[in-house]
């Protein structure tokens, strides 16, 4: 019988660079797995079924969640997401090191119902770069990105309930200290070292 595995929580503000530093991550780390969520959202040209998310319509996501089927699931932007409680337990038991992409209200139910899970967060340089990426995108209207920005903004102020702290200043940095924590070597990343308190009061001002 394998010993149990690793589970990896990561969250981030939007636009924090997240996503882009899980892939660089996956593919330095090919025996992680990566645990696809499932949603309602309306599938994107480049997005594959079961690949990039598990696409359901809303009264099949209201079914699982009744049937107790997610270990964690929230509403965002007017869309719901989930993590499939089989899917990661599965994994797990076979022993497998497992990666959760979500965010912090995730992170909090996840945290509750598996307490082993080891919880980071990415932070952004600056305010500045914070804004530049959610511009960047180019797919979203001045409004909505005023919104995503100002939910950014409250979406930092959760990062003393995670384990780790990653800054995503320079992404090739950024990647090897995510992949230090995964290792098991990444203790010189943890919240409360004494280096993030100027960053996180300029975030927080």
């Amino acid at each position: 019988m394998p010993s149990r595995g690793k589970l990896f929580v990561i969250a981030a503000p939007s636009g924090a660079g997240k996503t882009s530093l899980v892939r660089a991550l996956l593919q330095r780390r090919p025996a992680l797995h990566f645990s696809v969520s499932h949603t309602t959202r309306t599938q994107r040209p480049n997005e594959r079924d079961g690949h990039d998310y598990f696409f359901v319509d809303k009264p099949e996501f209201e079914r699982m969640v009744a049937g107790q089927e997610f270990l964690e699931h929230a509403r965002v932007f007017d869309n719901y997401y989930g993590t499939s409680r089989a899917q990661v337990e599965q994994r797990l038991d076979q022993g497998q090191d497992v990666l959760l992409e979500i965010d912090w209200q995730g992170a909090q139910q996840i945290r509750r119902a598996l307490p082993e899970c080891r919880t980071i967060f990415v932070l952004p340089p600056s305010r500045a770069a914070l804004e530049q990426r959610l511009r960047g995108r180019g797919t979203d209207s001045d409004e909505v990105i005023a919104r995503r920005l100002r939910d950014s903004l409250a979406d930092l102020s959760h990062w003393n309930e995670f384990d780790y702290i990653v800054v995503n200043d320079e992404f090739e940095r950024a990647t090897v200290d995510l992949e230090a924590i995964v290792t098991g070597t990444g203790e010189r990343l943890r919240r409360d070292r004494a280096e993030l308190q100027e960053l996180l009061a300029r975030l927080l001002a």
